[in-house]
């Protein structure tokens, strides 16, 4: 996991090309504006998906991890609380290969609060629960980019 904020990316050079061209796709689009959907990049090979969603409590939210593509969660508008854990600390559930979904249950290990251009990079063994609201629910929109490992 590696935790950020979009105004300090001059920080993560060490990054790989495919992550940094989120990055740059990130600062040289409206993302504010743009429509919720999936949005090519590099094809099926890096992406994003722009979401709006409403904050909730965690009992009401999955673990989740992906095989085939690390996650990178940018936080648009909004906050939101993202548990996270090591997937070998959860009890793990039957791969959905489909879908890239790892369903897992257990216990969080820590939390991150992200806040307006924070960011989370999620790699495969990296569980996450996202949508975990911060005082009240809210609504938050953010760029979910993917990034084929």
């Amino acid at each position: 996991m590696i935790y950020g904020n979009t105004n300090n990316i001059n920080e993560f050079d060490f990054l790989s090309e495919n992550i940094k061209k989120c990055f740059e796709y990130f600062n040289k689009n409206d993302l504010k504006n743009m429509e919720n959907g999936t949005y090519e990049i590099q094809g099926k090979d890096i992406f994003v998906n722009i979401v709006e969603y409403e904050t909730t409590t965690q009992d009401k939210r999955p673990w989740e991890a992906h095989k085939k593509y690390l996650d990178i969660h940018i936080i648009i508008s909004g906050e939101e609380i993202i548990n996270t854990n090591f997937i070998n600390n959860l009890t793990q559930k039957a791969y959905i290969e489909e879908e890239d979904f790892l369903p897992m249950e257990g216990n969080k290990k820590t939390a991150i609060l992200l806040q307006e251009n924070d960011f989370l990079i999620c790699y495969p063994n990296d569980a996450h629960m996202t949508a975990i609201k911060v005082d009240e629910p809210q609504k938050i929109k953010k760029a979910i980019f993917k990034v084929k490992i």
